[in-house]
């Protein structure tokens, strides 16, 4: 529950009402009634005679008029106890209203007043008054006080008081789950990463009996890191080492320390392991740990300057190095791209555990799956192994989306249940997109397409290396993609051999060789194939050294970003040898597609009949494919 302010609105209404009752008090309104009138509008009203008394202070002229409705005849009033107080107060109201005031004084030099009231028969009378207790309130006290009032407002609107985020500057962000909370993520909620988790298990029962390994001497690593591909569950894996072991777990991401502030990122991490260690045993994990950790020095760095996330880092370091271990903190962190992090602290004695949480293989997607799937109504006819098959390469976020769009799916078809059928869509949505059906293409475009997938379901069905054709498309999906051809391997592979990286590169031209043959023209459809021919081309000749004229050569410099699949490093080349990878890579591509164009001329009467029949049907799955083109008699293969 939030924490209410200490004072509420009603407190500072009064303090308001009490500085308004205090102003009527030391300065009462006592001006209101009387009418005002300059100097010159005074000495005509004196010298018509108009004038009964007043009082002449130092910078005013408080006066009241003649009653000019005053007869000598004798008033009757009604008799009773209560007509001397009405006769008072008409004689109170009808003096109010006759009241004047002459304000400004100090400017004013007449050497003739007294002479005139005088002449006037003018009973007056002057006043100096002794104003010093008012002035001092008026320039001194009620100012200082108004200030005061407004200054605390706005402090409390602006800043918030302590429990502000900008008086908390220095204070550490983490989100603290305390012991055995609801919904306590435990390892039974992680599938798919056993050898990871067996790696965290230590520490589970590090945390649970410090001694048993203390007392042999031992020293357990400071800190763990996670590392792998975005969405295996690098942070689901941490929240479980807490949940198991039952300990405050205290979660933040690495960008959380740095703010646009000098030093406040160093002051967090201080207060974080402050907090810490008085709440040990307790697990530090720090998301996206690349945020703070990278290398210092590297480019954009200007040598004598300010780097706050350098300073972070370098009060990270210090902090890791000064506690003790046995004290029962365990630091953990997750990354996908540990080739960024400075090398202090992947050094002993800091993060000196890595643990690697990849893409799950079948059993593990199959597991992941289960995982999933517990709270999701499904029909008799899901298969999950089958499921795990039609997945490879998938990481965990990726299954759990793939279930999640499946229940959608159902809900969206009036199903009761969850159907296989519902989860393949599911799978393809992610793979390809959401269905355009409503996408208007003209009659020559579709055609255009029921070729080019052809070709592409063809050549990949034929060749050797070509992942397996699992269904064919000519509804529109995603973004521009007017149809696709669905390929996935049968198993899990870590190894690729030449040929079938060849194999690859044929399945992928087998679109562009059916427009060729078909129209004897090409068109724009083939883009995305294209571009991922070239990369496969380039990295067999500069990555994997597998050309003819630079055989067994690594042509680049490293290979960053392993997790991301970011473009490798290159090496400063010469002009010669770029052209000689330039002419490799050419040359497999002409190879490979000269070889499907040959292979869809043989195969041209099933390439008309799976066209036509995509025209008719739009979408053909495995077993259609099958029937359509019959027995896999493979075409023979061309050493390279």
């Amino acid at each position: 529950m939030k924490k209410q302010d200490k004072y509420s609105i009603w407190f500072y209404l009064a303090v308001f009402a009490f500085m308004i009752g205090l102003q009527v008090l030391l300065f009462p309104a006592s001006n209101a009634a009387k009418q005002e009138l300059s100097y010159k509008q005074f000495k005509e009203k004196l010298l018509e005679g108009k004038i009964e008394r007043l009082v002449i202070q130092q910078d005013k002229i408080l006066g009241i008029f003649k009653d000019s409705t005053r007869t000598t005849d004798t008033i009757k009033v009604s008799s009773g106890p209560t007509a001397p107080w009405r006769i008072r107060m008409q004689e109170i109201e009808n003096q109010m209203k006759r009241q004047f005031i002459v304000n400004r004084l100090p400017n004013v030099d007449d050497d003739q007043l007294l002479y005139q009231l005088e002449k006037a028969n003018v009973d007056y009378l002057g006043r100096i008054e002794n104003n010093f207790l008012r002035d001092f309130f008026l320039n001194w006290i009620i100012p200082f006080v108004i200030i005061i009032f407004i200054w605390g407002l706005l402090y409390r609107r602006m800043w918030g008081g302590k429990g502000h985020p900008m008086m908390n500057l220095g204070k550490n962000k983490a989100k603290i789950y305390a012991e055995k909370p609801d919904n306590q993520v435990t390892f039974k909620d992680v599938a798919g990463v056993d050898e990871a988790v067996e790696e965290v298990q230590e520490m589970v029962n590090f945390l649970k009996d410090p001694k048993k390994y203390t007392q042999l001497g031992g020293k357990l690593p400071k800190g763990i890191l996670l590392i792998g591909p975005p969405g295996t569950g690098k942070t689901l894996l941490a929240k479980a080492v807490a949940g198991e072991a039952g300990v405050p777990f205290f979660n933040l991401s690495g960008s959380e320390f740095v703010e646009m502030f000098v030093g406040v990122g160093a002051a967090r991490v201080r207060d974080l392991f402050k907090q810490a260690k008085e709440q040990a045993p307790c697990i530090i994990f720090i998301d996206e740990l690349d945020a703070i950790g990278k290398k210092r020095g590297g480019p954009g760095v200007v040598g004598g300057g300010y780097d706050e996330r350098e300073n972070t880092l370098n009060q990270l370091l210090v902090e890791m190095d000064g506690f003790d271990p046995g004290k029962g903190v365990i630091i953990m962190a997750a990354t996908n791209r540990p080739e960024v992090l400075d090398r202090a602290l992947l050094r002993p004695g800091r993060f000196d555990r890595q643990v690697l949480v990849d893409r799950p293989d079948m059993k593990g997607r199959e597991a992941i799956f289960k995982v999933h799937a517990r709270n999701i109504k499904m029909a008799d006819d899901v298969d999950l192994k089958n499921l795990a098959a039609q997945t490879p390469g998938f990481a965990g976020a990726e299954i759990a989306n793939v279930c999640n769009e499946a229940a959608l799916l159902a809900v969206r078809k009036g199903h009761d249940k969850v159907t296989q059928r519902d989860f393949e869509e599911a799978i393809e949505r992610v793979i390809a997109g959401l269905e355009k059906k409503n996408k208007l293409i003209t009659d020559k475009e579709r055609k255009i397409v029921a070729y080019h997938e052809s070709g592409h379901a063809i050549v990949g069905y034929f060749t050797e290396g070509a992942d397996e054709v699992q269904k064919v498309s000519i509804v529109p999906r995603g973004i521009g993609a007017l149809g696709y051809t669905l390929q996935m391997p049968l198993e899990d592979r870590y190894l690729m051999s030449k040929s079938e990286l060849m194999g690859k590169i044929k399945g992928l031209l087998g679109g562009r060789a059916a427009e060729e043959i078909v129209f004897g023209d090409i068109t724009t459809g083939a883009s995305n194939d294209l571009e991922r021919v070239s990369k496969l081309a380039r990295n067999m000749v500069t990555v994997y050294g597998m050309s003819d004229k630079v055989p067994n050569i690594s042509l680049v410099q490293d290979s960053s970003g392993q997790f991301l699949g970011n473009d490798l490093f290159k090496e400063k080349r010469s002009e010669k040898l770029e052209q000689l990878i330039d002419d490799e890579v050419q040359k497999i591509i002409d190879e490979c597609y000269k070889e499907a164009k040959q292979l869809l001329q043989e195969k041209r009467p099933l390439l008309e009949k799976m066209a036509v029949m995509l025209l008719e049907k739009e979408v053909l799955d495995r077993q259609e494919i099958k029937e359509i083109l019959g027995d896999k008699k493979k075409k023979k293969q061309v050493a390279h």
